[in-house]
């Protein structure tokens, strides 16, 4: 075998990861818009929870009821930390969030916040190493986000709920990527067992709190399927966990920060929010942040 077609073969799961990542940041970044639209509406968390989760679990139920909803060998601790990391607990954090703060604000809350917590649990608890290439990308995601507070104390007002909720958020988001890593299921198995709890959760929700989905309009609810279900629910948690095996778990969150600039831009251009200079520099420095944290430049200077 030629050590073209070794390099060959380690690059294309690699390459699958920054696939799966991207792909990722770019739905998140529309779920963002969408959760915000849904403010204007009758829609509350629960009843998008309901269609955010009970999408996948129906679509994904063959592998669930394959898997069962305890899979065996799949510690109870980590199956916790995975259905509250990214599934009913993070949703309703994130969603409730989500709309009381502007989405270039909502982007960089959540998505800034997600590498440097997977980075923190990764040093502190699993001992993972990080050169100074990414530590720099780290410090330029926290720039970021400190000038989004400044913003918040000399401008545009954001509300508690954002940013205290959504870095709690994005540390289950982290706590969620770390576990699954160690879980040893595949990412279709993920996703179908942490839809099928969150749908049950948020069953259990409806049936306390009630839910208003039968008063609201078929076209709302049909443009939530499409973007709470179908992408943010499917195609964004399998391609998000694609990353996670192929990248490990630090380097894919780190993707996540690219979310704030599509945010910012979104929010500016479809939902006609401000977004001033302070916005514009805050999503460029943390995309920056970005760029250096998945250390992509980094492997790039060695190998010249």
């Amino acid at each position: 075998m030629t050590a073209l077609s070794l390099s060959t073969r380690k690059a294309t799961p690699t390459m699958v990861g920054y696939a799966g990542a991207i792909v990722t940041v770019l739905i998140w970044a529309n779920w963002i818009l969408a959760t915000r639209h849904t403010a204007e509406t009758q829609m509350g968390t629960i009843d998008l929870g309901l269609i955010r989760y009970g999408v996948p679990a129906l679509v994904l139920a063959p592998v669930w009821w394959r898997t069962g909803l305890l899979p065996k060998g799949l510690p109870l601790k980590l199956l916790a930390l995975m259905v509250c990391g990214s599934g009913a607990l993070f949703f309703q954090l994130t969603t409730f969030a989500i709309q009381f703060t502007p989405a270039s604000s909502a982007g960089i809350l959540l998505g800034g916040s997600m590498p440097l917590a997977a980075a923190l649990i990764g040093v502190l608890l699993f001992h993972e190493r990080l050169d100074i290439t990414r530590w720099l990308g780290l410090g330029g995601i926290v720039a970021g986000v400190v000038i989004l507070l400044a913003r918040s104390l000399y401008g545009v007002q954001i509300s508690w709920e954002g940013f205290t909720l959504l870095p709690l958020a994005a540390l289950l988001w982290a706590t969620y990527t770390h576990a699954f890593r160690r879980s040893g299921l595949s990412a279709v198995q993920s996703s179908a067992i942490i839809a099928v709890w969150s749908f049950l959760i948020h069953v259990g929700l409806a049936t306390i709190f009630g839910s208003s989905l039968t008063s609201i309009p078929l076209p709302e609810i049909g443009l939530q399927i499409v973007s709470q279900g179908l992408l943010s629910g499917l195609a964004a948690t399998l391609a998000y966990g694609l990353a996670v095996q192929a990248l490990g778990g630090t380097q894919a969150a780190a993707f996540t920060a690219i979310t704030p600039v599509l945010a910012t831009i979104g929010g500016g251009f479809l939902l006609g929010e401000e977004i001033g200079m302070a916005g514009i520099a805050a999503a460029i420095v943390t995309g920056l942040g970005v760029a250096l944290s998945t250390g992509v430049l980094a492997r790039k200077a060695v190998q010249h």
